[in-house]
């Protein structure tokens, strides 16, 4: 599939509200047109099709005007068309036929059905919404973190940011603390579901104030038959002092708190660490002296957003940040521990990593597996879209799999870690020069816009046929112009040595 029409599959399906018992679906008499456009949405365009089989072109016009759009109807019968092509009811356009690769994998020793878990979040807050996850197709949850204190929570206290005119946000702020449950409550439900579902995962997130707190939790959570316990490290909106990322800043509490809890119970602790801090490992460091079996990371980034919604009684604050924006950030931090001598394995034990920050697609959670990731956990996409979306980070991570021969998911954990390396053992001796596409070009300029305003003034732009041409002595090779072409019509030249 060519660039420009994935971007445009992307760009209309990215409309989509996203119904609840879609009225486009309903209207059509043979196959499922919003299961199709959720497919686009999130990152499995090469299998929407399977979605379209059968259905004709009255059909998908009668799903077109039914669809409940604010703006204008998303144009159904177009993306029909683009995965399947013409007539789309002639063809089988689903996937092929072949064997599924299972997603199956070990974290902690703990068998898991797929890497996909719900982070400890509002997400999982009592049984009958995590039941309905687990029913959904989640492999586990790091159910919502359980205190002694009273959690009083403020109100409104979730703003976003998003683009004008799109109602999903690529940035979610949120002042949530922990469970507002009565201790014993909580408990209880995570012994329910772990009976109820016992071949899925339940791990019990907890945060103590004190030494006898952490280790009370501790015990209470393994008599409640939980697989493991996450040490809550990190939460960065906490109200009481010597709470959430207060403690996860201080590597010396991470390493006493998690040897408490260590020596306190038999089954795997893992330590949640913050991104509010300069350098990670040495929390992650500290709790690999505890003798933690694992590390979570990361928890929402402090921050600030300056909306009216921002308000709390007329107030604002800063509070903690999380979707999509702040996926960079993550991988950063997974990065760090997974490259670390003390964290990795080349001096002994292994911390397995558990990912978490801004994964939305199943690309998303293919980057931290790939980082060194045996499990990833989602919250802020589930908020804005529900459990629904497990059925495409199964089925894409899935396909993935399948396309590249992979029957182990395993095998392809931290696949991508070799190629890191330090800013200062990279190639500064080479050159890879941008190239333009006559063809694909539409003389918009924004190549030339941007290199002569934020670039090396590298690009002629002649006005009187509207096509750009680089002046390869001006040219650094910095690939601005490659970034900003809205057509894709830079490409790259082989790499080559500098000029002396």
């Amino acid at each position: 599939m060519n660039r420009n029409r994935q971007m445009h599959l992307q760009e209309e399906a990215a409309r989509c509200l996203l119904c609840l018992d879609a009225p486009c679906s309903q209207a059509c008499k043979k196959g499922d047109p919003a299961r199709a456009i959720r497919a686009i949405r999130f990152g499995n365009e090469g299998l929407a099709g399977q979605w379209f089989v059968g259905c004709t072109d009255k059909d998908l016009v009668a799903a077109e005007n039914a669809c409940i759009h604010y703006d204008r109807p998303i144009r159904i019968q177009e993306l029909a068309h683009s995965v399947c092509g013409e007539p789309v009811g002639a063809v089988s356009c689903g996937p092929a036929e072949s064997k599924v690769p299972s997603l199956a994998i070990d974290f902690c020793g703990i068998h898991c059905e797929n890497p996909f878990f719900l982070a400890s979040s509002a997400v999982c807050t009592n049984y009958e919404m995590v039941a309905r996850a687990f029913e959904a197709g989640w492999a586990g949850v790091f159910y919502k973190t359980i205190c002694l204190q009273e959690i009083r929570e403020v109100s409104p206290r979730f703003d976003a940011v998003q683009q004008e005119g799109q109602s999903d946000f690529y940035a979610f702020r949120n002042m949530e603390q922990l469970s507002e449950n009565p201790t014993e409550v909580d408990f209880d439900i995570l012994r329910r579901l772990k009976h109820d579902y016992p071949t899925k995962v339940v791990i019990a997130s907890i945060m103590g104030q004190t030494e006898e707190q952490w280790i009370e939790l501790a015990k209470m959570a393994e008599a409640a038959g939980v697989d493991a316990i996450e040490l809550n490290f990190s939460c960065p909106q906490m109200r009481l002092a010597g709470m959430g990322s207060d403690v996860g800043q201080n590597p010396e509490s991470v390493m006493f708190y998690t040897a408490y809890v260590k020596r306190s119970v038999s089954i795997p602790v893992i330590p949640k660490m913050t991104p509010n801090i300069t350098q990670i490992n040495q929390p992650a460091c500290a709790a690999y002296f505890a003798d933690a079996d694992a590390i979570s990371a990361i928890n929402t980034i402090k921050s600030v957003t300056m909306g009216n919604r921002a308000r709390v009684s007329g107030h604002k604050t800063i509070s903690g940040l999380s979707g999509r924006a702040v996926r960079p950030i993550a991988l950063r931090h997974i990065l760090e521990m997974a490259k670390s001598p003390m964290l990795n394995g080349t001096l002994g034990k292994t911390l397995e990593l558990s990912g978490i920050g801004g994964i939305e697609t199943w690309r998303d959670a293919l980057e931290f597996i790939q980082m060194g990731c045996r499990n990833v956990q989602v919250c802020t996409a589930v908020m804005q879209y529900g459990y629904r979306i497990i059925d495409d980070l199964i089925l894409g991570l899935q396909n993935y799999l399948a396309e590249r021969g992979i029957t182990h998911l395993a095998d392809i954990v931290g696949e991508e870690l070799p190629n890191f390396v330090r800013p200062t053992d990279l190639d500064r001796e080479t050159i890879v020069y941008p190239k333009i596409d006559p063809n694909k070009c539409m003389g918009c300029g924004r190549c030339y816009v941007s290199c002569m305003d934020g670039g090396h003034q590298a690009i002629v732009f002649d006005a009187a046929n509207r096509k750009p041409r680089m002046v390869g002595t001006k040219c650094v090779g910095c690939h601005l112009c490659r970034l900003v072409c809205p057509a894709g019509a830079i490409g790259t030249t082989k790499r080559i040595p500098k000029k002396k």
